[in-house]
């Protein structure tokens, strides 16, 4: 019996989907010509509905991304377009070019990924548009997974046998659509990927500092680096968009080896509208993983608009802190530099990002530029902050007696025992009685009564309910 016939008879596992303990690590690409039930993997996998579903093929155009995690990895997962190198002589023109930035972008998503996932139709075999696809995949220099999709039924005949010919390594069989064998799948994932990088566990002052600068595009990120540095390490240029890559540069600062890492311009992904800046995107998001704090720029004299918003978002979300820079306030008009209300506007902006500091500077001017490294690594600092875990139980107990959670269908939250995990981004775990009695009012008034004594100014906090098992009892 095959190995893959093997793993069909596994008993079914559901991936997690809650906050983790680790911030995402690695790039996973699912790769495939139109209409394999790429789209519905991804949504299985990520546990949304992020991804559209139909039978008409080539619908994702644009890379989705979100965060997979399993057996206590996080990984960002990319759904993206199908490839199809065919010529389609009758889709007019401006369809014409969308279909081959698609093409485009499903080629970038594997130079970029760490891992590729080949999903293929089990019921159709390998057609010639499947061989070109393991064609690129081959020349791409990656690991591939090769997925036969649409095994529903043992009963439905298929054309498994046709997958081993693609040289691509043993298929594993599954249903994206009943979730049939994900598991498997999704430990063949975790294997695959290449081992965590190390961000630094040790003490913050005794590590190099890795501060990434974001923002959207043309707000002046690259003035800022090059003032940082003290000379033009980064090309500086009045039209939005002329950083492409990461750019690493290492600085020494207060003793400190700190490394800063200049993004592109970053965009809420719904407003990503060239293909370079789709692939930027990508980039971006994987400077942030490794990074432990992201300096997002910002143009003063705009004020904040949602994108600022969007892309402090991003920074959340890879669980680096955040530091607000508001850039070129020497265009923003006097009057409103005299108002404190005007900066006080700014940082309830980012009200998500509890204490998260803003400073006003002119790049280009070097006003204010000495503050921006003490403050990232201040917020560094906060990030690395631990709890001892006695006191994080008493402070804990305390804010249960001052206000108890409410009853809930006749039950109320039980709070057993609290720790910090040990994860690059602050995270206290609490052992309860049920998970599902935390509501999110309750979690952020922890929250901010862990903060009230800890800090954590400029960093996301996270609050993770785990069931009390009969070890944890013991």
């Amino acid at each position: 019996m095959s190995r893959a016939a093997t793993a069909r008879r596994r008993p079914r596992r559901r991936a997690r989907h809650d906050d983790s303990l680790a911030s995402p690590s690695g790039i996973v690409a699912i790769i495939g010509r139109p209409n394999t039930g790429k789209s519905t993997l991804f949504n299985r996998l990520t546990g949304s509905r992020r991804a559209i579903v139909d039978e008409l093929s080539g619908l994702t155009r644009d890379r989705l991304y979100s965060i997979a995690e399993w057996r206590g990895r996080r990984f960002t997962l990319v759904d993206t377009a199908g490839l199809d190198a065919r010529s389609r002589r009758d889709i007019p023109g401006d369809m014409a070019a969308l279909a081959r930035g698609a093409q485009e972008q499903a080629r970038l998503a594997i130079q970029e990924a760490d891992v590729c996932c080949f999903v293929l139709d089990i019921r159709d075999g390998v057609t010639p548009l499947d061989d070109e696809v393991a064609k690129t995949l081959r020349g791409g220099g990656k690991p591939v997974l090769v997925v036969g999709n649409k095994a529903d039924s043992d009963r439905d005949p298929h054309y498994a046998h046709e997958l081993h010919g693609l040289g691509l390594g043993e298929p594993m069989l599954i249903s994206a659509l009943q979730g049939r064998d994900t598991g498997d799948l999704l430990d063949a994932m975790v294997d695959a990927l290449p081992p965590v990088e190390d961000n630094g566990t040790g003490p913050p002052d005794a590590r190099e500092l890795r501060v990434a600068i974001i923002g959207r595009p043309n707000t002046g990120k690259s003035s800022l680096l090059n003032a940082l540095v003290g000379e033009e390490r980064a090309l500086v240029s009045p039209v939005a968009g002329t950083t492409r890559d990461a750019v690493d540069t290492v600085v020494a600062h207060d003793g400190r080896a700190v490394r800063l890492v200049d993004t592109a311009g970053l965009r809420r992904r719904g407003a990503l509208d060239t293909d370079v800046e789709r692939y930027s995107v990508l980039r971006a998001l994987r400077a942030l993983e490794r990074s432990d704090v992201g300096v997002l720029v910002i143009d003063a004299s705009q004020g904040v608009v949602a994108q600022d918003r969007h892309v402090a978002g991003y920074a959340v979300d890879a669980g680096a802190g955040l530091v607000i820079t508001a850039n070129k306030w020497d265009l923003v008009p006097e009057s409103d530099r005299a108002a404190p209300a005007f900066l006080k506007t700014i940082g309830a902006a980012f009200d998500f990002v509890p204490g998260v500091p803003v400073l006003t500077l002119s790049a280009t001017q070097r006003r204010n530029i000495g503050k921006v490294l003490d403050t990232a690594a201040q917020v560094a600092t906060a990030r690395a902050t631990r709890i001892p875990t006695g006191a994080l139980n008493q402070l804990v107990r305390g804010a249960l007696d001052d206000h108890p959670p409410q009853m809930h269908k006749g039950r109320q939250l039980k709070v057993f025992y609290a720790t910090q995990a040990r994860s690059q981004t602050p995270t206290i775990v609490l052992f309860v009685n049920d998970p599902e009695l935390l509501h999110f009012s309750y979690s952020r008034y922890l929250e901010n009564r862990i903060r009230s004594v800890f800090g954590f100014a400029g960093v996301r906090l996270r609050i993770v309910a785990r069931q009390r098992s009969s070890r944890d009892e013991g």
